[in-house]
């Protein structure tokens, strides 16, 4: 079994303006003369965390984190109904994590993430396949539409009285309707009950799907700080009611731009949220990537998960 380096402390940490009013949160840890990774959190809207910086040789590695728009503790936050989403796309964090690299004065850097920073780690590195040295990837996606829809529809056929509670707590959407547009425009809404209540009801929604990799007490989103709960709803609704600003099957059409960057993609057999075939359809578009199929994982992983993700960090540590 494989274990977690010990917690490191950045070394350096800062706020960097990225234009349209927002500033992002960055932080840096680990060999300031090691190798550049940059850590891509998933969500949309979770934020970075210190768990992610210990997965990383702190001799071997220099290791890059960073709040997205409107979470965590960039600013401003979208717990806020003032703040405007308008800005806050697919594209606009392409172009965050490019002026975060060159600010720090990065040539080329490992990108590392999973479920939603994994399209965004492909979005940014179909974009700029030079500026990448590897990928490793934990719980692959694309945010294709399709995607979306098994997550908030599809997998209810697995959980239908919590769906038939999610469904209800849209406002009147039809069964068929566009129930993630019904929860953006809620979470949005001035009125700060009807936004409470649409956070607590998309939460309890992701939870029962989770609910098979966790156990009755864990609830991975409700458990989550009131701020963070909101901001995590509002970006993630805005973010799927708009396909991730993504023409359907983009980042896997576009795949082979990656062809010659060493990648890693480790995914849970088990995994409701994200089904297994994405990840299969991204390994067979992307000329040399790794797959492995964790056999008893889901999306969030596990011990087999964390030592395959590891693994592959200390792997590319040391150039292979």
């Amino acid at each position: 079994m494989t274990v977690l380096y010990p917690p490191v402390e950045p070394y350096d940490k800062g706020m960097l303006d990225v234009g349209d009013g927002n500033v992002i949160y960055w932080e840096v840890c680990g060999n300031p003369e090691g190798k550049p990774a940059l850590v891509v959190h998933g969500g949309p809207g979770s934020g970075c965390t210190e768990h992610a910086r210990r997965l990383f040789d702190p001799a071997r590695y220099r290791v890059v984190l960073f709040d997205q728009r409107g979470c965590g503790r960039s600013t401003p936050h979208a717990s806020d109904p003032a703040t405007d989403m308008r800005h806050n796309t697919t594209g606009h964090l392409v172009a965050d994590m490019e002026r975060l690299r060159e600010h720090l004065g990065i040539g080329r850097w490992l990108l590392y993430g999973g479920s939603w920073g994994s399209t965004l780690i492909l979005a940014y590195a179909e974009r700029h396949p030079e500026r990448v040295s590897e990928i490793v990837i934990a719980a692959v996606t694309t945010t294709r539409r399709s995607e979306i829809d098994w997550l908030y529809r599809g997998v209810g056929r697995y959980f239908p009285e919590q769906w038939e509670r999610f469904l209800a707590g849209s406002g009147g959407t039809a069964r068929d309707g566009d129930l993630v547009g019904a929860y953006a425009r809620l979470a949005a809404d001035p009125d700060e009950e009807v936004r409470a209540k649409a956070t607590a009801d998309w939460c309890a929604w992701e939870d029962a799907v989770l609910s098979g990799e966790t156990n009755v007490a864990s609830r991975p989103y409700t458990g989550r700080p009131a701020a963070a709960r909101t901001a995590l709803v509002r970006i993630c609704s805005h973010y799927f009611s708009h396909g991730a600003w993504l023409e359907e099957g983009e980042l896997l059409r576009g795949a082979h731009r990656l062809a010659g960057i060493p990648g890693v993609l480790i995914h849970g057999r088990l995994d409701m949220g994200s089904p297994l075939d994405t990840a299969w359809e991204l390994s067979r578009a992307w000329p040399g990537v790794e797959l492995t199929v964790v056999e008893e994982a889901g999306h969030m992983g596990g011990q087999d998960t964390l030592d395959h993700v590891l693994g592959a960090l200390d792997r590319f540590a040391a150039g292979g």
